[in-house]
This record gives structure tokens, sequence and C-alpha cells, in this order.
């Protein structure tokens, strides 16, 4: 208050607190959470592929009952077999699901790491697994229902996308970014995204009309098997054209390098996918394969989903430093300018005229020694001193 008040720059304007504001606005990475949020998605697309296991393997119902393993136990018994084992060990790693996003939660609320979208994305990802162990639960209780086995796997690619978003935010500020490709760009990647989800639930579709249905009694879609199939083909060959398309017009358009690359390995992983769908149709898709794929389709997702972070600036775009006050110039103690009293000229004439003419002010300098406006009282006694050194 009292730098601007004398006309000098402020503290939360100086050039040091400006570098400050952008050293916040730069990308904080929390070791820690991020470390934690890595985890936890891993975790997630790791119970994908173990629930893969448990329907390859026919251990669909080797726990028959849900929340219970069994009527009379909350764990798989010997009588269950290795399905048991299986269908439990699957069981259980919810329960490591839900401590890694508690521990996401907790390390993301802290103050050094809490931002809106943080904790935002925590507290989702928090209340999925719930909700995915409750839907895991209706699969065993409608004894496999294909539609409710294939909701669950696309409710698995939700989480695994939430993850993702939360692992993101950990490396970002929270400030908005600014695209750096043009609004067709961005639409053309949000269509990948869509065609990739539709590619995704037709591929659940294809698995819940074809052989492995995760125990030998559970019920099938009914669908004739080579028609989905064809169908989850077409769409695989219009994904691969639009992410080709997609990397073309990266290019073109002069896109950070790190988006035309994103988008080519999106490319690569779909022609392995493809590749992988194509031996598993016409060797009669055998469990290995499937497995494969399975695990493969995570990856085109995750893939997919790390399109969109190079389509905006890595930092928030800098503001301009406050310009500097200027120094005021003017004396702190300006003279008056009202005009004086009667008595107060009468006071200003005597007084001039006892210093021969000097006002009040050169009277004041007179006293002081000062130069300005005559010789000055110091002046005229070194003039007499003098004087008198001569006479003698």
């Amino acid at each position: 208050m009292q730098r601007e008040l004398f006309g000098l720059p402020s503290a939360s304007s100086s050039p040091d607190n400006h570098k400050r504001r952008l050293n916040n606005a730069r990308p904080h990475r929390p070791t820690a959470l991020r470390r934690v949020a890595l985890c936890s998605l891993a975790a997630n697309v790791l119970i994908v592929i173990t629930g893969g296991v448990v329907r390859l393997t026919d251990s669909g119902l080797g726990c028959p009952t849900w929340p219970r393993c069994t009527d009379s136990s909350y764990v798989a018994t010997q009588a269950a077999g290795y399905h048991g084992v299986i269908e439990f060990g699957n069981r259980t790693l919810t329960y490591v699901l839900v401590a890694l996003a508690a521990a996401t939660l907790l390390l993301a609320r802290r103050p050094a790491n809490r931002t809106p979208r943080r904790v935002r994305l925590a507290w989702l990802g928090l209340a999925t697994i719930p909700l995915q162990a409750v839907v895991g639960g209706l699969t065993v209780l409608t004894h496999l229902n294909p539609w409710v086995v294939g909701a669950h796997f696309m409710l698995s690619m939700g989480v695994i996308a939430v993850m993702y978003r939360l692992f993101l935010a950990t490396g970002e500020p929270d400030a908005p970014r600014p695209p750096v490709v043009a609004a067709p760009l961005r639409a053309l990647t949000w269509l990948v995204l869509v065609v990739s989800t539709a590619v995704l639930a037709a591929g659940t579709v294809v698995t819940g009309s074809g052989p492995h249905a995760g125990d030998h009694g559970a019920r099938r879609t009914g669908l004739d098997t080579g028609s989905i199939a064809q169908l989850h083909t077409d769409l695989v060959m219009l994904l691969v054209g639009l992410s080709v398309a997609l990397w073309f017009a990266l290019r073109a358009a002069g896109a950070p390098a790190r988006a035309p690359r994103a988008a080519a390995v999106l490319v690569g992983l779909e022609l392995g996918q493809g590749v992988i769908g194509f031996v598993q149709y016409f060797t009669h898709v055998p469990a290995l394969l499937v497995g494969l794929h399975m695990a493969g389709s995570c990856a085109v997702w995750l893939a997919a989903l790390a399109l969109f972070p190079p389509l905006r600036a890595a930092t928030p775009p800098a503001t301009e430093p406050p310009a500097a006050a200027v120094p005021v110039t003017e004396p702190l103690f300006a003279e008056s300018t009202v005009p004086p009293t009667a008595e107060q000229s009468v006071a200003e004439q005597s007084v001039a005229a006892r210093t021969g003419g000097a006002g009040p002010r050169q009277e004041r300098q007179d006293r002081l020694g000062e130069p300005a406006g005559g010789p000055g009282r110091v002046g005229e006694e070194q003039g007499r001193l003098g004087e008198l050194q001569l006479d003698q």
C-alpha cells in the first residue's frame, strides 16, 4: 500500500512475483499420486484380463453365488476345484482396486496435490469400482447372461478411461489449455473414439455368441456368429480408415509431433488386433488367441484415449506481466495553493522589507546558507570577515 502511495511498483507486480505465478501455472507432478494413479490404471486393465481367464477356463460359475462364493462360505471351497480358485481370485482383485482408488483419493486431497479436477476424478474412480463389482455379481446371479457380461466388460472400459484421465491430470495444470489443432481435427478425433467404442461393443456381442461362455451351461445370445463377426470386422475396417485419415490430417495440418505419433501408435495396434482377430476366427477361436485379443482391446482403447492430450497445449498461455507503475515525481508535501489571507500578506511584506525583498522561503534559505536566491546569511558573514581582514 505504501509503495503504491509513493508511486513505486507494488510487490504483487514485481517481476519476481510474476515469475512465481508462471511457475505455479506449470504442471505440478506429484510423484506419489502419479505412481498410485498409474498402479490403479494397471490394476483395472489387469482385472479385465483375469476376467477373460475366468471365461476362457469355464470358471464363470466357480463361485455360483454372490456376494458369497457358496451358500455357506465367502471363500472358495475345495469342492469347487480350480474353477473356484480362479473365480475367487478374480473377485479378490476387486479389493485391490478399492484400496488403490482410496489411496489415490487421499493423495489427491492433500494440499500439495489438490486440484478440483484431480479430486473429482479420484472420487469418480472410487465410485465406479463398487458399481463394477455389483454388475459382476449380477453376471453370476443371472448365470452368465451374455448381455450382462457384455455390459460388465464395457463398464470396465469406462473405469479404465476414468483412471487414465486421472493419471494424465497428475501431470497437467488445472487451468484450461488452448487447442493447438483446428476444430475439424478435434471432431475427427472424437469420431475415432466413438467408432472405437462401437468396435468394443460389437466384440462383446461376438464373444457372447461364440463358444467361450464362461461355463458349459451358460446360454448364448442366439445370434448368428458369422454375421456378428462380419459386422465387427466392418467396424474395425472403418476404425482403421478413420485412424489413418487422422494421422494424415494431423501431419498435413502441422500439428505437434506427438499428435500424429499417437495416431500412428493407434493404427499399429489396430492392425495387430486385426491380425489376431482373423487368425482366431479361422482357427476356431482358440482360448489363447481370444485372451490376447481381449488384452489387445484394452491397448487399443488406451491408444484411442491417448489421442486427445496432444491436441491441446502442454501448459496454459502465459499472461503478460503487469506494467510497472510510473514513480511519482512531484514532492510529497506540495505548497498550498490556497490564496493567503490579509494578515498573511501583511506579514510577508514586512518580512520582505526586512530581508531586502526576499520572501519567507528565501529567508529560510538564507538562514540555512543555501545558494538559491542570493548569497544567504552564511555568505554575508564570510564577506564581512573578509573586509575586516583587509582593513587590518
